[in-house]
């Protein structure tokens, strides 16, 4: 799989939302499944501690993030994610 992640936000979106902390062991697992944000909706991915790794399939796109990285989410861009090992990470929600 590539390794090339979307960068970059428009500038006009702002943060609106943001999840709780997720470890491996709460992450919920319809984040491990593919799923998508809506219209309009971005994401990003805030590794904490840990490892996690992100994959859009459509896009044959797979990185593992590790602490300290995040990872840009387009809006309804079917992606999901698979902790390895111990990880800490949130999402926060722009629009």
């Amino acid at each position: 799989m590539k390794n090339d992640l979307p960068t970059g936000l428009p500038p006009s979106v702002r943060p609106y939302h943001r999840t709780a902390e997720f470890t491996e062991l709460t992450v919920p697992k319809g984040l491990q499944a593919n799923h998508s944000t809506k219209p309009g909706v971005w994401g990003v991915i805030h590794v904490t501690s840990g490892a996690l790794l992100y994959t859009i399939p459509a896009k044959d796109i797979s990185r593992l993030l590790q602490a300290g990285e995040t990872a840009l989410i387009e809006p309804e861009t079917e992606h999901h994610v698979n902790p390895q090992g111990a990880v800490c990470f949130y999402v926060e929600f722009l629009k």
